[in-house]
């Protein structure tokens, strides 16, 4: 029963419907909890899809009792999960579902692609997933029951970190904070409309037959993600990362219908309706990126070189001024820090664009870069930076570490709450195991309630 948050990542929705498997002789139950049964294809389907999921390397010894380990723990939850009526709304996993779906259409093409290497139409997939999408919500909901309200406390962490052996601590290299405040330089107005007045022939040509949408979007499209596809792309209403104006104007059009030209914080488009099915959308795209002179830049620079004397000053605070001021949308709410994958401020220099290390390369903690161009996707920017902080290389130490501590901490305790519970209800479950597992190490725990039946 070891490490039981931990195993439940292993519990995978698996998309074998696309597999072509092998035959097999027979599945049958290999184990069972209360009314919840556990197939042989549960677990070599989920094994199988970690592996395809490129985590090949990372499966634990004896991935089988691992893997059937996942599936008992999620089954007891779900039973009392369902036993303390929790419940997950239709709606919540019709979302699910949804985005399950776009991520398919988006592995291989199309809706119509899909449909036909799966053999099942979208709304049979959907069913097929529904079950094991409810029990996951389900599981995942039980164990925050359960620990619910755990807090760690400055003494606990102390003492888990003085129980780590020296030589066991993690080595960091340097760390930094940086906060940026972008300027993003706009075409004068007669470039703007002599690109306006191309994208419009494009427009006309697509209509009146003379050349299909896609050969423009492959002969004239500044967009690197779409432009080798003829401007393709899978898009859905309700996805946060495409530009507000760009899915607008999308989805304002019918099946084969160009819009007019659309800007957006990326440049000017031309928008074709391929297809739609409600909130999803295959659509194709031509994008043209004003070129901007050495003037529009120049402006950017001056811009930026006020804002950062008024912050020297006094005047207002960095923060501010990102709010105030900055064009870029990523980090515009969060103060204009850079953040890693792991959603952290404190990133390594490797996580930075090569641009922002020569740029801060200089710089003392807590000074500000004057104004430096940059190239995102094409289109060149102006920027100045903030070093908030930067930290040397070091073993790990509770003074500048005791975050990182805290948070490991914190799911220590979590997960001996989390053992403490399944022993605690685990007599409560009728619990059956194919003999096949018999020597499997994870299960120990669970033989010992299997025995007692």
């Amino acid at each position: 029963m070891k490490k039981i948050i931990l195993i439940l990542s292993l519990i995978v929705i698996h998309h074998t419907v696309f597999a072509q498997p092998k035959k097999v002789v027979a599945d049958k139950i290999i184990a069972q909890v209360g009314d919840k049964i556990i197939l042989r294809s549960d677990v070599v389907n989920a094994i199988e899809d970690y592996k395809r999921q490129g985590q090949a390397a990372s499966l634990p010894p004896h991935p089988e009792c691992a893997f059937l380990e996942a599936q008992l723990i999620q089954k007891a939850l779900v039973l009392q999960a369902e036993k303390d009526s929790l419940n997950v709304s239709d709606e919540e996993i019709e979302a699910a579902l949804d985005n399950q779906i776009r991520g398919f259409i988006q592995m291989y093409g199309s809706k119509e692609m899909l449909e036909e290497i799966s053999g099942r139409t979208v709304y049979q997939l959907k069913e097929d997933f529904r079950k094991p999408f409810r029990e996951r919500k389900m599981a995942d909901q039980m164990r925050n029951h359960i620990v619910d309200g755990i807090k760690i406390t400055p003494a606990e962490v102390k003492d888990y970190f003085s129980k780590i052996p020296k030589d066991s601590l993690p080595f960091y290299e340097s760390e930094i904070e940086v906060n940026q405040i972008v300027s993003q330089p706009k075409a004068n107005k007669e470039v703007e409309d002599y690109v306006i007045k191309q994208m419009y022939d494009y427009k006309r040509q697509v209509e009146n037959g003379t050349k299909k949408f896609e050969t423009l979007a492959k002969q004239y499209s500044e967009d690197p993600g779409s432009k080798d596809n003829g401007g393709a792309y899978n898009i859905n209403r309700n996805e946060k990362f495409w530009d507000k104006d760009f899915l607008q104007a999308a989805f304002r059009l019918k099946e084969g219908q160009i819009s007019p030209v659309v800007r957006s914080k990326f440049g000017f488009h031309i928008i074709q309706m391929v297809s739609r099915a409600g909130d999803d959308a295959v659509i194709r795209h031509i994008l043209r990126i004003p070129p901007i002179t050495e003037d529009e830049i120049d402006l950017s620079k001056q811009k930026l070189d006020s804002i950062r004397k008024e912050i020297i000053a006094g005047n207002l605070t960095f923060g501010e001024a990102v709010n105030k001021f900055s064009d870029d949308d990523e980090s515009k709410f969060n103060g204009g820090a850079k953040v890693g994958h792991d959603g952290s401020t404190q990133i390594t220099i490797d996580a930075l664009d090569k641009e922002m290390v020569v740029a801060i390369k200089d710089l003392k903690v807590g000074e500000i870069s004057k104004p430096v161009i940059f190239d995102e996707r094409g289109v060149k920017k102006v920027r100045i930076i903030y070093l908030k902080s930067r930290t040397e290389p070091h073993i790990e130490n509770l003074r500048e570490d005791y975050n990182r501590v805290a948070a490991r901490a914190l799911e220590q305790k979590k997960q001996l709450a989390m053992e403490k519970w399944f022993k605690e209800n685990l007599p409560r479950y009728y619990i059956t195991i194919d003999k096949e597992f018999i020597n499997c190490a994870d299960l120990l725990d669970w033989w010992k309630f299997v025995k007692k039946r």
